[in-house]
C-alpha cells in the first residue's frame, strides 16, 4: 500500500497523526447535520494538516524547513484540541479518553521531533 522509503513513514509523530486523523473521522461520524460544513468540516480539515504537514516538511531538503513545517503541523494540533473540546462542550459528540490521548501523544511526539530538527 505504501512505499516503506518515504522519509515521513519512519516518523512516529507521522504514523501517531494518520491515527488520530482516523480517530478524529470516527468519533465526528455523529455530528449534527447542520454542521457538515462548521465544527466537522473544520476538525477534519485540521486533522488532516497534522500528518500531512509532517510529511511535506520530511521531503524538504532542509531542517528549517523541516521545522517550519513541524510547526505549521504544531499549530493544526492545537487547533484539532480546541475544536475537539468545543464539540464536546456543545454535545456534538461525547468525550473520548482514546481521542485526547492521541491528541497529547502526536504534540509531545512533534515537539520533540521539532526540537531534535531545530538542533541540527
Amino acid at each position: 500500500m505504501h512505499n516503506e522509503t518515504r522519509p515521513h513513514y519512519n516518523l512516529q509523530a507521522w504514523q501517531v497523526s494518520m491515527q488520530l486523523v482516523k480517530l478524529i473521522y470516527t468519533w465526528s461520524n455523529n455530528f449534527p447535520s447542520e454542521e457538515k460544513f462548521g465544527l466537522l468540516s473544520q476538525i477534519r480539515r485540521a486533522a488532516v494538516s497534522v500528518p500531512s504537514n509532517i510529511a511535506e516538511g520530511a521531503a524538504r531538503s532542509g531542517s528549517r524547513e523541516f521545522a517550519h513545517f513541524l510547526s505549521i503541523a504544531r499549530g493544526s494540533l492545537s487547533e484539532v484540541e480546541t475544536q475537539y473540546l468545543i464539540a464536546v462542550n456543545l454535545g456534538f459528540a461525547p468525550e473520548s479518553s482514546e481521542l485526547f490521548d492521541c491528541i497529547d501523544k502526536a504534540s509531545r511526539l512533534i515537539t520533540g521531533l521539532h526540537k531534535s530538527v531545530s538542533q541540527r
